[in-house]
């Protein structure tokens, strides 16, 4: 009989669920995310909803990191695999995931939406096509053509709900409400659509005791992955107006977030993948906090105190996922803003 595991080795070298090994088991290999700009805009920016734009968010929309818009798909892929060339050493054997990242990328005609996400499919390189948007830009027609492409080549949608907090979504200027997020879940799911939700840790005025609460609650909703992001201040933002004027005085220090990150994992079901335990903005950009710039001490501080602590992904998860066979918008919704049942 084959020897069972204990959790805390269960993902290789990680305590915890983590992306690269999901990605490993399914292709064998590592897979690399090439960020593309599908030169979208957002409903928070042209007016719609707003004009300002998520409170944290910068110029490029969450995509600081992306191509030119005015470069054709194919193109973009070709500039991305460049930028990540100096790590590959040399490998010929690469496969990618097409991120669209920057603003909200299922803002635009179906058509146009077909057209672009077609052409990053069917690159041959291409494995997977993940897609972040806004839960409130998922009607019927996009729906539906995210099924059909899903049937091509695995499809995620990345989800920005950053908080369950009603303060901290006006704070942040969301501009949507939980159950609008809900919904969108739901009917993800329904379709075997997977969901990667984000959330911020650090937001202010948010204790421990409210990001936590955020986490359990997304621990008993039908999603298949997690970013857990520091917050980011950055140069050119409102938020960073507001942290230059002295309005807003204080981040998270180091320790205070390696602890947070780690409960977060121990009540995070096993079955999420972990997606991101923090995150790097860009070092120009960066006003806070600095100690976020070496990205490499706070990766290698987190596995550290999980293996002090002997602690894992699920340890003290408490949550359920609802069946399938009951999954739905009305029996999400009962969850209200409380979250958990």
């Amino acid at each position: 009989m084959e020897e069972v595991k204990p959790a805390r080795e269960m993902w290789g070298d990680k305590r915890y669920h983590s992306l690269d090994y999901e990605l490993k088991k399914i292709y064998g290999q590592k897979i690399y995310k090439l960020s593309l700009n599908g030169g979208m805009s957002c409903p928070n920016r042209d007016g719609t909803i707003g004009r300002c734009g998520c409170i944290f968010c910068s110029e490029g929309g969450s995509g600081d990191f992306a191509s030119s818009p005015l470069r054709s798909i194919t193109e973009q892929i070709a500039d991305a695999k460049a930028l990540i060339a100096p790590k590959l050493s040399g490998r010929k054997d690469c496969r990618y995931i097409a991120y669209f990242q920057a603003y909200t990328n299922t803002y635009a005609p179906v058509s146009y939406l077909e057209k672009i996400f077609t052409e990053a499919l069917l690159h041959p390189e291409i494995v997977l096509l993940s897609i972040a948007t806004r839960p409130d830009c998922l009607g019927e027609e996009v729906l539906t053509l995210l099924a059909g492409l899903n049937k091509i080549k695995p499809i995620w949608v990345e989800l920005g709900l950053q908080t369950m907090h009603p303060k901290s979504a006006k704070f942040i200027r969301r501009g949507y409400p939980l159950s609008c997020f809900e919904e969108a879940v739901a009917n993800l799911h329904a379709l075997g659509i997977p969901v990667i939700v984000h959330s911020i840790l650090g937001l202010p005025g948010e204790t421990r005791e409210e990001m936590l609460q955020t986490i359990d609650y997304l621990a008993g909703l039908p999603i298949q992955g997690i970013k857990l992001q520091l917050l980011h201040i950055l140069k050119g933002t409102d938020l960073g107006d507001l942290y230059e004027s002295g309005r807003i005085k204080d981040t998270l220090p180091l320790d205070e977030y390696i602890d947070i990150v780690i409960s977060c994992l121990e009540r995070l079901p096993q079955n999420i993948v972990i997606h991101r335990i923090t995150g790097d903005g860009p070092r120009s950009l960066l006003l806070a906090p600095l100690w976020s710039k070496n990205k490499k001490l706070v990766l290698n501080s987190i596995h550290k105190q999980m293996k002090i602590r002997d602690t894992w992904q699920g340890k003290e998860c408490k949550s359920f996922i609802l069946s399938e066979s009951k999954i739905g918008k009305s029996e999400i919704g009962k969850r209200g803003e409380g979250g958990v049942p």
